[in-house]
Formats: C-alpha cells, sequence, structure tokens
C-alpha cells in the first residue's frame, strides 16, 4: 500500500472512531449538483482544481491537500497547473469550461485574467471557488460567477512579518523588500502591509526605494536580492519576502558576508519555510495556510451539492487564519506537524 493510501486509511479509521463516520459517509454519497457533472445519490463528485504554479511548493502542498481531501470525500480531482503563467493558465482553463463539472476551486495567478471563462461556468450551471486570489474584483465576484472567495488575510500575514523585523533591527537601518507578482491580489496585499508598518519607522531606509517583483521565480528573486545588496549604502539589516521559497532561495547570498547579521522574515509558513525557521535561515514567517484554503474551498463545493445552496447562501468572503511562527512564539513544532502533507489541515 503507498504512502498516500496508508494516510488516507488511516485517517478514515480515526474519523470513524471520533464519531465523524457517518458524516463523512454522508458526504461520500453526495448528489452531483452545477453543471452537469455526475448526478445520483452515491456518484463521485467531480471537481476542477487550479492554482498559481506547482513549480511552489505553496501550491505543491494545495494540491495534495485537495487530492487527499478528495479521497476521503469521494471527489475526483482534476488539476490544472497555472505554471504562475497567465497565458498558460487561460488556455487550460478555457478547455474545461464546457465539461461536466460538480464545482470548480480555482486560484488565478492575475486578478480578472480568468473572468471570462468562470463567466462561462456560471453560465454552465457551474459553482466557482475563488482561492487566495481575487479571481475579479471583489465587487464583481458574483456578478462574474464566483460564489465567494477563500483567502488569507494578506495586509495583516505582511504586517505581522514586518513588525517582527522592525522589533529585530530596532527600527532602524537598511531593508529589502522582495515581492512576488504585482498582479497578484496578494501580493499587493503583502506589498500594503509592509508598506504599513515600515512608514511607522523613519529611521528605515528600503533599498532601491520600493518593493521588487520576482513572479514567485527563486531565481529573479536571488539575482535581484544580490543586486540590491551590492547598492545598499552599508550592511543591510533585514529583508522580508513574499514567500518562504524566495527567501530560501536568497539567503546563501548573505553567508560569508558584511550582511551575514541581517534578519529574514517572509510569508508562507510551509514545510519548507517553517524548516529554515528550524533551522535559521528565516527569522520568522506568517503562515498562509495553504491546506486551510484548498480544503475549506472542496468542503464548500461539497456542501453546496450536499445542501442544494444558491450563491447568496454563502458569505463572500470567508477569511483563514495564520499566525506568525519562529523559534520565539512556541508553535513551530505544532505548525510542522499540522502542514505535513500527511495531514494537510493549515
Amino acid at each position: 500500500m503507498s504512502q498516500q493510501s496508508q494516510s488516507v486509511s488511516s485517517r478514515r479509521t480515526f474519523l470513524k472512531a471520533a464519531g465523524l463516520g457517518a458524516g463523512m459517509s454522508a458526504a461520500a454519497t453526495i448528489t452531483g449538483c452545477g453543471g452537469g457533472g455526475t448526478q445520483g445519490p452515491g456518484k463521485r463528485l467531480k471537481a476542477a482544481f487550479s492554482n498559481g504554479g506547482l513549480a511552489g511548493t505553496w501550491c505543491q502542498l494545495g494540491k495534495q491537500t485537495a487530492e487527499l481531501w478528495g479521497e476521503l470525500l469521494n471527489v475526483e480531482i482534476v488539476w490544472k497547473d497555472g505554471e504562475y503563467d497567465d497565458q498558460a493558465q487561460r488556455a487550460k482553463i478555457d478547455l474545461i469550461v464546457d465539461q461536466p463539472w460538480d464545482f470548480c476551486c480555482i486560484q488565478a495567478n492575475q486578478t480578472g485574467f480568468l473572468a471570462e471563462p468562470v463567466k462561462q461556468l456560471h453560465k454552465n450551471g457551474v459553482p466557482v471557488i475563488s482561492m487566495d486570489v481575487l479571481l475579479v474584483e471583489k465587487d464583481k465576484l458574483r456578478k462574474t460567477g464566483v460564489w465567494t472567495h477563500v483567502t488569507p488575510d494578506h495586509v495583516y500575514m505582511a504586517e505581522s512579518s514586518t513588525q517582527y523585523l522592525m522589533d529585530k533591527i530596532g527600527g532602524k537601518g537598511n531593508v529589502i523588500h522582495i515581492g512576488g507578482y504585482s498582479g497578484h491580489s496578494g501580493a499587493v496585499g503583502r506589498k500594503t502591509g509592509f508598506d504599513n508598518i515600515v512608514a511607522k519607522y523613519p529611521d528605515v531606509t528600503v533599498v532601491g526605494g520600493d518593493v521588487r517583483w520576482c513572479d514567485w521565480k527563486k531565481e529573479k528573486a536571488r539575482n535581484t536580492f544580490e543586486a540590491l545588496l551590492e547598492k545598499a549604502d552599508g550592511p543591510v539589516a533585514g529583508a522580508f519576502f513574499h514567500n518562504d521559497d524566495m527567501a530560501l532561495a536568497s539567503q546563501p547570498a548573505i553567508v560569508g558576508t558584511r550582511h551575514e547579521d541581517m534578519i529574514v522574515t517572509s510569508v508562507d509558513g510551509q514545510k519548507e519555510g517553517l524548516g529554515g525557521v528550524e533551522d535559521g535561515k528565516i527569522h520568522a514567517t506568517t503562515v498562509n495556510p495553504a491546506c486551510a484554503i484548498h480544503a475549506t474551498s472542496l468542503f464548500l463545493g461539497v456542501l453546496i451539492c450536499r445542501n442544494e445552496e444558491k450563491m447568496e447562501d454563502l458569505p463572500l468572503e470567508i477569511i483563514t487564519p495564520g499566525p506568525l511562527v519562529s523559534k520565539e512564539t512556541g508553535n513551530l513544532e505544532a505548525m510542522l506537524y499540522l502542514s505535513d502533507a500527511k495531514h494537510c489541515l493549515v
């Protein structure tokens, strides 16, 4: 038996022992809904998922989460990798709009870029759930056919990690700000959060004057980071990265240099980033709960079908919480356990 099969089997046993077996059984016999997916009692649901790009560890964990919980809830998950490319993701979503889905869960690479295929899915009666990045501007969600938006608080996550950074550097010195993708609503929120905190510290200088967008690409982030280190007038006290992957890729550039004592913070707080905190490569990260976002989106799709819910029954936005994690916060071990791909809980 494979490790994933063992995990699924063990989780079913646990749920049954915990008194949740009946609820899980009910979920597994849901009638199909939406755009003509599997219909009839006891039939397996079918859902299309897409997120930004499986080259990123956050998106990889999201996929593992959807597939793990999809197996438990008797939902066939069909994945469309966004490849961190607007056009590639749009082409893949365009190709599936007329296929029979019970629901779709999508994290767009760029807000607004997938509006037309989402409208077509809505026309075909398929509930669409937006994940993390707004599929369209918030005031256009329902008109476009998005039932709800499941997201972390991007501004808070950046504020949390940046405040930790300011506290550690005493609110003064040179800092570097490495951003994700400028068309990503979450990255824009993270920029806002960073700016909100730094504005309180007049003795802090952002090297280069502002964020440097690196499109979630590790090599681009490291090259940009190294260029900013060279540009800095004196040692750099700290750096804030929009995700752990870019932070970990860039951290070796400071080893053995005048910047070696730099405080590095980031966002995501999944296994790799948490390991970076454990190893001292990242000083703090704020959890962007990939598992909770993907699992919640899946659960909502299942509930929409089971309860025959209408769009107006759902809240427009659902915020998933995520804490700051550092060696001082006391939650590192718990977060490592919960974010493990065998558990997929945070």
